[in-house]
């Protein structure tokens, strides 16, 4: 498995500090970005959470995806959680060890109060000292947050104190993308009270059994029923072990929101739980199998694989400034493309963890995560595959009907009315396209986009030819 070091450079440990008017939370930050470039220590927040103890307990949970494997259970080496400001609200981002949690914690504008929110997004400090601190946060005594260093801190270092440095897997890098580009396909399932909430995530399993089928959930009335297929409306929570870290903020819960895909037969599917609390929301997506992390799903392949998409993400990328909401119909207008290629060009700038997905606003926003997320793509498994067929001649093109040879063997590759590629190897017989497109596909259609860029280039050079 390819993996780089993270190495994480920060000015002081975080810590939770009393002050004469309350307590202060400062959270120190690593290298950034921000919309005045790189910065070693950028400095986002400086006010109060309005409703601390519910904020303890939310980045604690954050936390402890980022500390956790859900799946060969193991101590990993964690990475610190992303934070990101977006002019009205701070997300803190993490992902589990194994590849199959993605939590994210949203600090809205009505859980900040007293200063303006800056842009960008950069690693912060959690250290185990400061996890103790914050479980042990009671009362409502006011709590300054503090997401940057001090300035005096600024002028006065000459270099970092504490340095952490933390194994970075590129399948860990292209989870986050492909958790993202699931979200995207969701919709709301289920919406429960906060005491309907606590009730049924208190009732599940802390294991799923080994051999079973996954677990379907589906609303009845005011709750959650467990069922054994995927009905009209059901969720599929694959490891209901792998909700536990939304039980630290539990007793806060004002409502739990669950989201999915439309169930594709009795296949397993990702899943959105979202718990509302005041002024702040959390949400964990789960991977369709605790066996099974985000970064194999291949729903990004399609937008890597085609430089249009490549072109039109240098584009959209230059008029992205932070925004906690996107607006494709606006991104659309401003680039000039259809949008149905703005939603392309998103698509691969999640690979490079430029954009998130929000499944409680149904919208992307911008970010930049504080590491050479770009690596996911260089490194990707099938598309080098697709290339290297590619590059050898492997693919030749009879219509609608295409031959990969791959091997001592032929695939052939076929294109629907829908514009779907099907194929005859085991990989599409397993998944027929639920985890995106096999490498002979991809292969398939970067040789007809190939074929189809070589042909409009000789028009181009005929109709020119012509004129003259």
């Amino acid at each position: 498995m390819t993996r780089s070091v993270q190495a994480l450079a920060y000015a002081r440990p975080s810590a939770l500090e009393p002050t004469g008017s309350g307590r202060l939370l400062g959270l120190e930050t690593s290298g950034g970005l921000t919309p005045h470039g790189a910065e070693a220590r950028p400095r986002f927040f400086s006010g109060f959470l309005t409703s601390p103890q519910v904020a303890a307990r939310g980045l604690l949970a954050v936390a402890d995806v980022a500390a956790a494997r859900y799946y060969q259970r193991m101590r990993p080496g964690s990475l610190d959680p992303v934070v990101t400001g977006n002019g009205d609200r701070l997300r803190f981002e993490s992902f589990s060890g194994c590849g199959g949690v993605y939590a994210r914690l949203d600090v809205l504008s009505a859980g900040l109060d007293g200063a303006e929110t800056g842009h960008g997004t950069t690693n912060v400090d959690v250290n185990n000292p400061l996890r103790e601190a914050l479980s042990r946060l009671t009362g409502g005594d006011p709590l300054h947050l503090r997401v940057g260093p001090e300035e005096l801190a600024v002028t006065t270092l000459d270099g970092p104190v504490v340095e952490k440095k933390v194994p970075l897997p590129d399948r860990w890098l292209r989870g986050f993308a492909e958790a993202q580009v699931s979200s995207a396909g969701f919709d709301l399932r289920a919406e429960l009270s906060g005491a309907e909430a606590v009730r049924f995530l208190r009732s599940l399993p802390r294991s799923q059994a080994r051999g079973r089928g996954p677990m379907w959930v589906v609303q009845q009335g005011r709750t959650l029923r467990p069922t054994t297929r995927p009905v009209p409306g059901a969720v599929c929570l694959a490891g209901p072990d792998r909700l536990v870290a939304l039980e630290r903020v539990l007793r806060h819960a004002t409502a739990l929101r669950v989201y999915g895909p439309v169930p594709d037969g009795a296949a397993a599917a990702p899943s959105a739980w979202e718990v509302e609390l005041p002024g702040m929301r959390l949400t964990l997506t789960l991977s369709p199998d605790p066996a099974r992390g985000f970064s194999g799903e291949g729903g990004v392949l399609e937008a890597l694989a085609t430089e249009e998409a490549a072109r039109d993400a240098e584009l959209v990328s230059v008029l992205l400034a932070w925004e906690p909401r996107i607006d494709l119909a606006d991104l659309a207008e401003q680039s000039g493309l259809p949008v149905d290629r703005v939603r392309a060009a998103l698509t691969r700038l999640g690979t490079a963890g430029r954009v998130g997905y929000d499944v409680a606003e149904a919208a992307y926003f911008h970010r930049e995560l504080p590491y050479d997320a770009d690596r996911a793509e260089r490194h990707n498994p099938r598309l080098l595959s697709a290339r290297a067929l590619l590059a050898e001649g492997a693919v030749t093109l009879d219509g609608e009907l295409a031959t990969v040879a791959s091997g001592e063997r032929r695939y052939q590759v076929r294109e629907t009315a829908h514009g779907r590629l099907t194929c005859t190897c085991t990989w599409w017989a397993d998944y027929r396209g639920r985890r995106g497109p096999c490498k002979h596909a991809l292969a398939v259609r970067m040789a007809r986009r190939g074929a189809m860029t070589v042909e409009a280039a000789g028009t181009a050079e005929a109709v020119a030819e012509g004129v003259r």
